[in-house]
């Protein structure tokens, strides 16, 4: 017996080293954690359990049955992030580069399976260099069962992937398909091709960072969420990202302890919106005072900044804010802004979280650019989105809501539940100016004449009092009462029931 339990140290010792002390450092050198430090600062200390700490490859092509490492290049297992359970997966560098072979692939699956059963949120750590070329066709083959497994576990079970160094090739595609990818800014990259294949196949000399770096992904391509300074800052952030997720599609909204009074009135919101209507303002301003104690955890919060999502708790429970924002192109919405809502609309609705949507939306963004790019079908994302949700639908008008882009932000008419306006709103086909050039054409000559016709515009339409006289608006707020308003109308919502007509699925415009 003792033999055996000293051999069951000398192996788990040998399998926590993974390839090695000189590649730990190695690793460390490159600003890194290895994949085992980065589950302990993960997951709750002391609550990581390993699986298949001993699996080896069975390649034997290459050589490669002289070379075999404990655990083949990948820490699997579970544990608890405050508490409550969550699947993890990191890839280790430190072996065979964290290149994935089919029992490498295995490893994954069983804790992909695992997770779905358990109806608890998966998170994958990748670092590594792709698929192992020695193995072939099994490593292809391993890629695409664990392809199939996110395509199966999305909308089930909340799924994270955060990039700590290379991903590369096949690997791309499985973080593509989860909810959420953060990456690590100098030290990771995604491309599907790398630097040298670019450089043979299109001539183009282009660096890894500049290929597929955090600052491409994050503002460019929409690849990430979000992108961290360094490992344990990565990591923490996504801990707190756990922290308002529910475990699966049927478990409840996370709820935590809320110390702050949603009695309270704020009398800077009254003044928040200026008084000239071309003026902008800061939308993150109302979002801050709206949610708990000013937690605001915002998803790609550098891609489309004309509009802002993420997610926030009321009264200690989970919910996911969408606002234009006045900052940036005046709030418009345009293909990106369009895709960026539409996706965080439909993962809310996936996982029963409340939408709260603030408005001020001049329309859409106008020009050959936006139209040859598909801005009518990325548009029509944003509409689908909002239109299928049946998860409680709270919206807020604080200024503009203008033609086409009024219907498509959560208004009354795409089943929203409570739609209130601020005194300052302005529901209209389009801005007064435009309307009063068209509506009076023969006048345009007589800068009085059209000048009074503007006035008269503004007074009949600029105002939430039309919309609110058809049952459109609920009801016009002041600011100052805004957070305990949505507070009243998200518990009012707590036990709605909608479902959609029955169908296999729908047919989204991709």
């Amino acid at each position: 017996m003792k033999e055996i339990l000293h051999e069951l140290e000398v192996r788990r010792e040998r399998a926590r080293m993974g390839g090695g002390q000189a590649r730990i450092d190695a690793q460390h050198k490159r600003g890194k954690l290895t994949a085992r430090e980065r589950i302990d600062v993960f997951l709750d200390e002391g609550s990581f359990e390993e699986f298949d700490m001993f699996v080896e490859h069975r390649s034997t092509d290459f050589g490669m049955e002289k070379t075999k490492i404990a655990g083949d290049g990948v820490v699997t297992g579970w544990g608890t992030v405050n508490g409550r359970t969550v699947f993890v997966f990191a890839k280790d560098f430190t072996v065979f580069g964290g290149s994935l072979s089919e029992t490498h692939a295995q490893k994954i699956m069983k804790v992909q399976d695992m997770a779905l059963k358990n109806r608890a949120p998966i998170i994958g750590l990748y670092d590594a260099g792709g698929a192992r070329i020695q193995e072939g066709v099994a490593a292809l083959g391993g890629y695409a069962e664990v392809f199939q497994r996110n395509v199966l576990a999305s909308g089930v079970i909340p799924q994270i992937s955060v990039i700590m160094g290379p991903c590369a090739g096949g690997d791309v595609y499985s973080p593509a398909m989860t909810d959420f990818i953060f990456m690590v800014r100098d030290t990771s990259y995604m491309f599907v091709t790398g630097p040298d294949v670019v450089k043979t196949v299109t001539n183009e000399t282009v660096t890894a960072e500049e290929l597929g770096g955090a600052s491409v992904h994050t503002t460019k391509s929409s690849i990430a969420d979000g992108a961290y300074d360094n490992d344990v800052d990565a990591l923490l952030q996504v801990r707190r990202l756990v922290d308002f997720l529910p475990q699966s599609n049927t478990s409840p909204v996370p709820e935590i302890e809320c110390f702050q009074s949603v009695e309270e009135i704020d009398a800077s919101l009254d003044t928040l919106v200026p008084a000239n209507a071309n003026k902008p303002y800061d939308i993150k301003e109302l979002i801050l005072k709206t949610v708990d104690e000013g937690d605001f955890f915002e998803i790609q919060e550098s891609f489309a900044r004309n509009i802002v999502c993420g997610f926030g708790r009321i009264e200690g429970a989970t919910v996911g804010f969408v606002a234009n924002q006045p900052m940036v192109l005046a709030g418009v919405l345009d293909s990106d802004a369009s895709r960026k809502a539409a996706r965080f609309v439909r993962f809310c609705d996936c996982f029963n979280i409340p939408v709260v949507t603030f408005v001020d939306v001049p329309g859409f963004l106008p020009g050959t650019a936006q139209e040859y790019g598909g801005l009518i079908k990325h548009g029509a994302k944003l509409l689908f989105a909002f239109a299928e949700a049946t998860v409680p639908k709270v919206t807020l008008i604080t200024r503009k809501a203008y033609g086409g882009a009024y219907d498509v932000m959560a208004s009354k008419h795409l089943r929203g539940d409570i739609n209130y306006a601020w005194p300052t709103a302005q529901i209209a086909v389009m801005g007064a100016k435009g309307a009063v050039e068209i509506i009076f054409r023969k006048d345009i000559a007589d800068p009085e004449k059209i000048a009074e016709h503007t006035k008269m515009y503004e007074d009949r339409f600029l105002s939430p009092f039309v919309a609110a006289e058809r049952g459109y608006i609920d009801e016009v707020i002041m600011p100052h009462s805004t957070r305990k308003r949505i507070a009243r109308a998200l518990r009012l919502l707590r036990n709605k029931d909608l479902e959609n007509p029955w169908k296999k699925h729908d047919n989204i415009p991709l």
